[in-house]
């Protein structure tokens, strides 16, 4: 019967001693699961952080292109109801473009700015419109990206020299437009060129 007591006794001494050693596991294993998500649930928070300020980015990117595009629109409205005055083509020998580039010439600089001096000396409300050519060498887009970027360029020159944004609006008309065939390399050269349309 002792025997059996002590039996008994040892036993429960091994379940009270699992039981304790089970509860500090237990909470071992809490600590490790409550620090791996607190750790996920941190990575996480950085992520959409980094989300919503590349989202911020993008939506003040947003605007200012509205912005722009809304100039553009009333520049090229304004430019559908006025009366054509005259036109300046920057394309002779001087001042045309080489190929697949949009870099203005020192020489097509010169003319510029003797243009911009003609228009703030005339003194009137005028417009512009900026047109951009290509010759047929390359791509259907390409060119008409490359007309783009050859009227910008000269758009922006005329407002650095005073001509207001406002009053001025390009567009591309790439390979679409020629003076003359593309047949030769002179031919070609003569076609790269932008055109300066004043309206009033």
């Amino acid at each position: 019967m002792q025997n059996f007591k002590r039996t008994l006794l040892a036993a429960a001494a091994i379940t009270v001693s699992a039981i304790a050693l089970s509860g500090c596991a237990t909470k071992d294993f809490v600590r490790e699961q409550v620090s791996a998500e607190d750790a996920k649930t941190s990575a996480a928070l950085q992520s959409t952080q980094g989300t919503v300020d590349q989202h911020t980015q993008h939506l003040a990117q947003l605007d200012k292109s509205t912005q722009d595009a809304l100039d553009r629109a009333t520049a090229a409205g304004k430019l559908a109801e006025g009366k054509f005055l005259y036109q300046m083509v920057l394309s002779d020998d001087s001042v045309k473009f080489r190929t697949d580039s949009s870099k203005l010439s020192p020489e097509a600089e010169q003319r510029l700015n003797d243009f911009a001096d003609k228009l703030k000396n005339d003194n009137r409300n005028v417009y512009l419109e900026i047109q951009g050519h290509t010759d047929s060498t390359g791509s259907d887009a390409a060119n008409v990206r490359l007309g783009e970027q050859r009227a910008e360029a000269v758009r922006l020159y005329m407002n650095k020299h005073g001509v207001p944004l406002n009053r001025m609006s390009t567009i591309s008309y790439g390979k679409e437009d020629p003076v003359t065939d593309n047949k030769t390399r002179a031919n070609r050269a003569q076609n790269r060129r932008v055109v300066l349309i004043v309206m009033s």
